[in-house]
């Protein structure tokens, strides 16, 4: 493989893949996407094929404007084309009905398509040089730590991308660095799938209506119980937890920590981050995992931050990290 021919900053070239068929990974707010045109069901199925994804695991549809995204599905109700209006370009994903031209290749066989449009420069110019929508999980082995640079996707797919075909956009590192809420549209109020870069709170200010929790009727992206997970074991502990009191000496370099900077790190331990606030914590979560592994730490204990706001979304990531232990 050789990496120069893969990564690019070139925009006009990453389009042309796209639309020859190719696959493109691309930076967005939130982790970077491998990107294939949503109309191509051949291409899509190469995304699968390179993630090693479930074949009933449902993609997300990326456009560049609120029309265009929701030209995906059908019946939307008006909460949700409120919800576009005020939160679009961003870390919101729509799961609707889905409209015709939203085959189930799309779909993971359901009847619902998740449609959104991304809140980055450089994926927004994509979008619009491709003339169409982009079919785009994370960029990563279907169940691993997500990506945030371009060397992440290089590094976890690099193998599975074809010199020629395939590229990867480099738009330097992702601003929000969890993936991007998702919510089940189609109903008469807004139902969480899955916690991101928007809130909950934001969501019933925007509508004036109570957030409902899933009841499992809709698959949703990123909703296993284990997923985002290292090589290394992630434990989850609390402030003051006996996880957080030094062991046997020996021990000592193979654990390293993740919390907030308040946090201390025991004697001994690799500080794998300390970031000041929950946003911080977002933006250098996968890179700490991923970090670990280079390192060949055996253990990263995560300290969450307050599970409010954003820090729902930094919890519900570690939290099934943990799971995969």
């Amino acid at each position: 493989m050789s990496v120069a021919r893969l990564l690019t900053d070139d925009l006009d070239e990453a389009a042309a893949a796209l639309r020859a068929g190719g696959l493109v990974a691309f930076p967005t707010e939130t982790v970077y996407g491998l990107g294939a045109d949503a109309a191509q069901p051949r291409a899509v199925a190469r995304v699968y094929a390179a993630k090693g994804r479930p074949a009933d695991h449902p993609l997300i549809v990326h456009a560049p404007e609120v029309e265009a995204a929701l030209s995906w599905a059908q019946r939307v109700p008006a909460w949700a084309v409120q919800l576009a209006a005020a939160c679009w370009p961003g870390p919101l994903t729509l799961v609707l009905p889905r409209a015709a031209a939203a085959g189930l290749h799309l779909t993971g066989g359901q009847d619902t398509v998740g449609v959104r449009v991304p809140d980055h420069p450089l994926a927004l110019a994509l979008l619009r040089a491709v003339g169409g929508g982009v079919a785009a999980p994370s960029a990563n082995r279907f169940g691993q730590v997500s990506p945030t640079t371009a060397a992440h996707v290089l590094a976890g797919l690099g193998e599975a991308l074809r010199p020629g075909t395939d590229l990867v956009l480099d738009g330097g590192p992702c601003a929000v660095g969890v993936e991007s809420t998702i919510l089940d549209a189609t109903g008469s109020a807004p139902r969480l799938l899955r916690p991101g870069g928007v809130t909950v709170e934001q969501v019933q200010e925007v509508t004036g209506l109570t957030v409902l929790r899933s009841d499992g009727t809709v698959r949703a992206p990123g909703t296993l119980a284990a997923h985002y997970a290292p090589q290394a074991r992630v434990v989850l502990a609390d402030v003051g937890s006996d996880v957080l009191t030094p062991g046997h000496p020996d021990d000592a370099p193979t654990r390293g920590l993740l919390a907030l900077a308040d946090v201390a790190t025991p004697a001994g331990w690799v500080r794998l981050a300390a970031p000041a606030d929950v946003g911080d914590y977002a933006r250098v979560l996968y890179a700490s995992l991923r970090e670990a592994d280079a390192l060949g730490l055996a253990t990263v204990v995560a300290v969450p931050p307050q599970d409010a706001g954003l820090g729902g979304a930094v919890r519900d990531r570690l939290a099934r990290a943990a799971a995969s232990g």
